[in-house]
């Protein structure tokens, strides 16, 4: 009984703004800052100002809205302890698959077969309350499970993607390598062909997913060929060894590994039958790109929305922060740049649907939505002042969030040298000294 009354006066301390001076225990953000409300109660959209809602089908409009209701719900009230613990919250799972949205763009096999611009809509509403999460399906399906679906046997297809389509096993892929990120078609880990399969050694850096994933969609180099090929993985498999990458500042909440393969076996019927080449692999990563390019669009739309619900609330000096010029002039700049990410993210879906995308047009979104969403997601920070460092209020962890989307699937520079590339007629990614050096 004392122990309830204990709790009780705790609370009541809670409520008057005050704390027990033994309880040791922080206070509830609403209670140690009352003039705003948390993202933990998620704002509520206030970013189509140019109402492109309109430019979308029924079908992606009720995506939108599914997602959004999911996300708010399920996912914003936790996000902020599970990106400090740096942990991942299966218990979320369940809820997601609700959304039958992973596999996005496949057809059969228990997928959605949605447009791309559905799937491209729901990956920005989740990136839109937490990037992480954003990154987890991205990993899952626009790049493992359609790797599958472009490159796999027909009994793969039926093995695998109806399980993954249900989240019921996850999946991660796995191309980058502690020596080769930009670089990556120069990847190191060998394929040897043996008796009744394939020998996989070599290791695997910074791999979303791969610390609990069921399968493993890895990328090896064929020691007969020389070309790069596909294996399916099984968690537990001898000689598969998974560690977690620790210390990370963005995307805590994903659960990014470290892979080291030795002498491992995979059966001839987990091969990839159409990954022949690094070339192959261009048909997964032309749609992974577009996603990418979506997960900063509505990570910018989230951090938007809640400047803009926070400066109506927080006063100083006698009046909201929306009442001053400078936080205004910011304000519209962020939102501004929403509606030209936009556009931009979803033009890059009509011309991938017509068939017209280029691997320099999907190169060029990822690259300039990725710096405009740096842009709108700094000046964020600057109108959060104090606040603007605090996972509580979003815009900080959207902030360290972005840092590694700017990075991965190409890099701002190595996107931008592919698009120059393709405009130019003339490739720039080796340095001419390097080229000098090898003739030596």
């Amino acid at each position: 009984m004392r122990d309830v009354l204990g709790a009780n006066e705790m609370a009541d301390d809670h409520c008057k703004g005050g704390m027990s001076s033994h309880s040791g225990l922080p206070l509830d953000i609403s209670v140690a800052f009352p003039q705003a409300t948390p993202a933990s109660i998620f704002p509520p959209s206030s970013s189509d100002y140019y109402q492109f809602d309109d430019l979308l089908s029924p079908e992606e409009r009720s995506i939108r809205k599914k997602v959004r209701d999911v996300m708010e719900k399920e996912v914003a009230p936790i996000m902020a302890e599970y990106w400090e613990k740096a942990e991942f919250p299966f218990h979320v799972v369940p809820k997601l698959a609700t959304l039958s949205i992973a596999g996005g763009t496949i057809k059969g096999y228990g997928c959605p077969g949605l447009s791309i611009t559905g799937s491209a809509i729901a990956t920005a509403e989740i990136a839109r309350v937490d990037a992480s999460f954003s990154t987890f399906f991205l990993v899952h399906s626009s790049l493992a499970m359609l790797t599958i679906a472009l490159c796999g046997s027909e009994a793969q297809k039926q093995k695998y993607l109806p399980s993954l389509a249900k989240l019921q096993s996850i999946a991660c892929w796995a191309l980058t390598e502690p020596d080769y990120g930009s670089d990556a078609s120069a990847l190191k880990t060998t394929a040897t062909k043996v008796s009744g399969g394939w020998v996989i050694n070599g290791q695997k850096r910074w791999i979303g997913n791969s610390t609990f994933a069921d399968i493993l969609v890895v990328f090896a180099r064929n020691t007969s060929t020389n070309q790069i090929n596909g294996f399916i993985l099984k968690k537990g498999t001898p000689g598969l060894r998974v560690t977690k990458i620790e210390n990370k500042i963005g995307l805590r909440i994903v659960q990014n590994g470290d892979i080291i393969m030795e002498k491992v076996f995979v059966p001839d019927e987990d091969r990839l039958p159409e990954v022949n080449s690094f070339q192959d692999t261009n048909k997964v990563l032309a749609v992974s790109r577009v996603m990418v390019a979506w997960q900063p669009i509505g990570l910018a739309m989230g951090v938007f929305d809640l400047c803009h619900r926070y400066l109506k609330e927080r006063k100083q000096f006698g009046a909201p922060l929306a009442a001053f010029q400078l936080n205004q002039e910011k304000l519209v700049r962020m939102l501004g740049n929403v509606q030209a990410m936009f556009l931009v993210g979803w033009r890059l879906c009509k011309l991938y649907e017509s068939g017209k995308m280029t691997a320099g047009h999907a190169s060029l979104g990822k690259a300039w939505i990725s710096l405009r969403a740096r842009e709108t997601v700094s000046l964020g920070r600057e109108l959060l002042g104090g606040n603007g460092i605090l996972g509580d209020f979003l815009v900080a962890k959207a902030f360290c969030d972005l840092e590694p989307i700017y990075t991965f699937e190409g890099t701002y520079d190595i996107n931008s040298m592919v698009t120059a590339r393709e405009i130019t007629g003339i490739a720039s990614f080796k340095p001419a000294a390097a080229g000098r050096l090898s003739r030596l």
